[in-house]
Parts: structure tokens; sequence; C-alpha cells
């Protein structure tokens, strides 16, 4: 199958004066430099391969323009906005087109961004995380010629110009908070947030969840610290910035009992692993549970990490940017679950041979029993599919 014929506004582009052309530069510019990448993140090359097996797309697009605004946490944030940063670097190796991105610092700067990236005359512009819909919602609806597509953008009604990219990570959670239970040597776990939003509460939700199913077919008693979920109510540090709220609260988490703890904070997680390596210097055995990527991979302290409830946002990118080159852009959401491999639970990896395999084998029952429809999660958290 050859390229698909050009879009109209990719049409329109190709005809713009070299002036406003000029315009975009100097725009860009203003929006920073490209992100350096982490030397820990090790899933570039995957998403990449990943990218490469879509057909008819081809090779050379370069008449195609992505752009992506990340939220504060920054490109190098180990989580949701390097996983899709990634994945439209993975779309520009893998199919030629031409990228830009904006990073924001500051949710004052995410207008500006976005609007730099619309003044760029960018084909596709990616915001991501939450807090991005409430901005990119009145430039969409003023840009009917450009597509958008919202990273873990959930609430609101949008123009047909817009893709919301979702995810059921409460299935995915569900499965790391049975491991959790399974696995804790203290009877007591716990989870975190950084701002109280639906993309984070749904990760604790679905943790609370598989807990309290363990409980219920091993007649146990596991607790869980930082989330409530019949009241609703938990344990958040306020924003994805602090990395210091995260360590206090993790130590916090510790000095109550807690031995296994999933941070749902970008890089304020950064504090939980600073809490768990000094706790365990201490003589603790402490572990975490990593948020959107693979923390083995993503972080420098792989050996503390039990297992991570991954959001394959970087896939989900390069697949919603092959669409669109092939005119197959969808105002319909997409939903990632653990049956389109949206969502999934990482690799044990360290800890791949103390994890007994008779709870391996409950977890692949279970993810079974979710994908059949079997078994509900059941977290309001979760979006429509």
């Amino acid at each position: 199958m050859g390229i698909a014929t050009p879009s109209a506004a990719r049409r329109r582009r190709l005809l713009l004066p070299a002036a406003a052309l000029g315009v975009s530069g100097l725009l860009l510019t203003a929006c920073g430099a490209p992100p350096e990448q982490s030397e820990a993140s090790g899933s570039g090359a995957a998403e990449s391969e990943a990218a490469a097996t879509v057909d008819g797309v081809g090779s050379d697009n370069n008449d195609y323009k992505a752009c992506i605004v990340s939220d504060e946490g920054g490109f190098d944030d180990r989580s949701f906005n390097q996983s899709s940063y990634e994945g439209l670097k993975a779309a520009e190796k893998a199919y030629g087109i031409t990228t830009s991105e904006a990073e924001s610092n500051e949710p004052s700067e995410y207008t500006p961004n976005v609007t730099a990236m619309v003044n760029a005359d960018c084909d596709a512009v990616i915001g991501v995380g939450f807090l991005l819909g409430d901005t990119m919602k009145p430039i969409a609806a003023q840009h009917s010629d450009t597509h958008f597509f919202g990273v873990d953008v959930t609430d609101g009604d949008f123009t047909d110009n817009f893709q919301k990219l979702t995810y059921d990570t409460a299935q995915a959670a569900f499965l790391a908070g049975y491991l959790a239970a399974g696995t804790t040597e203290t009877g007591t776990v716990a989870t975190y947030g950084g701002a109280e939003l639906p993309t984070v509460t749904i990760f604790m939700d679905g943790f609370a969840r598989g807990v309290e199913h363990y409980n219920e077919v091993k007649d146990e008693d596991v607790k869980v610290l930082g989330w409530d979920k019949d009241a609703k109510t938990g344990s958040f540090t306020g924003d994805f910035e602090n990395v210091a709220n995260g360590k206090t609260n993790t130590a916090n988490f510790i000095n109550e009992g807690a031995d296994i703890v999933m941070p749902v904070a970008g890089p304020v997680g950064l504090g939980t692993l600073d809490a768990v390596r000094e706790a365990n210097q201490g003589g603790k055995d402490v572990k975490v549970i990593w948020p959107d990527s693979d923390g083995y991979e993503s972080t420098k302290d792989g050996n503390l990490i039990l297992t991570s409830v991954k959001k394959n946002m970087g896939q989900s990118v390069s697949d919603v940017i092959a669409a669109d080159l092939k005119d197959e852009f969808s105002a319909e959401p997409y939903v990632g679950t653990l049956e389109n491999k949206g969502v999934e639970l990482a690799p044990f990896h360290d800890f791949e041979d103390t994890v007994p395999q008779e709870l391996k084998d409950e977890l692949k029952d279970l993810e079974a029993k979710i994908v059949s429809g079997e078994l509900k999660v059941g977290s309001e958290y979760s979006p429509e599919a």
C-alpha cells in the first residue's frame, strides 16, 4: 500500500509563503531546545522498532509535521511526558516526519506553547497530560484543519479534530495491587499521588481494588495506606515537581509499616526511590511499584522496583501519527487496555526469582479474566471505551 495522498492540512502547509514559515521558526526558537535524553531511559529503541512495523505509511514523510507539548513535568520526567516524547521520536525515525517540541516548566506556559506549535504550522499537535485538555480545547476549535491529540486527556467535549488518548490503568494497577498483597512481608502496602486528578487516582483506585481482591480470595487482611476506595480520598503531594514531598510521604508510609509503595506523581516519585534506598540501607526491605513507564529501564534504581504499571503512551502516540499519515484520523477516543496492550504490568526484572510461581500464575489468570470481561475491576475512574 502506497503513501496516502496528503491531507488538506498538509496540502495547505505546502502552499505557505516563505515569510510565514520564517515567523514560525522564530516561534519555535522561543519554545526552547529539544530535551536531552536520559541515559536511564531504555524504551526508545523498542518504541522505534514498534513504530516501524506499521504498514502503508512509508519512511519519507518530511512534508508532515508533528509537534508535542509537555506539561510541567517536562520531557525528562521518566514518566508519561518522556514516554510520549519517545513515541514521537520513534515516529520521526520510522516515518521520516518532521517534529518539534515545546517543554513547559509551569502551567502558565501551556497556552503559549500550544499556540506556538499551531503557528509553526504543525499538522498534528500532541499535548501531554490531563492539564493540557482545557488549554487545547479552545485552540483546537479555532484551528479545524489541524489535528490535536490529548495524551491522558479524559474530560470534556472536543471538536472533531481532537482525539483523546486515554488509558484504563486501573486494570494493570489492579494486577499490581494483587501482586503487592501477595508479596508484602509486613501486611501493609501504600500508594500516593501528585496532583489529585482522575488520571492519577485511577492508578491508586485500581491498586487498592487489587489488594482488596487478594484479601477476598486469600482471606487475608493486607492494609492499603494512601487511598480509601470507598471514601475516594487519599494522600497527595499536590504537584508533580516537589521531590522532597515524595520522599517525606514515602518515609511516613515506611514508618507506618509499608514495605511496598506505588507513587503516582511523575518526578515526585524520585523522592520515593530516595526514601526507599535510605530505608533499605538502614535494614528495611522496601520495594517500589513504578507508574507509567517501566521504572527498571527509565530510572537508575531498577534494583528497588518490583514492577511497573505501564501506560504504553509512546506506542499510542506513534500509532495515531501513523493513522494520520494514512488519512485515517479519528476523533473517537483511544482507550488503552490490557487487551490491546495499551496498559500492562511490566516484568519483575531483578525480582523475577522472588515472586512465587503460584502468584505469577494467578496474575496471568486474573489478566485473562479482565480481558474476557469475566472479572470487572470496577473503578469509576476508568475511561469509557
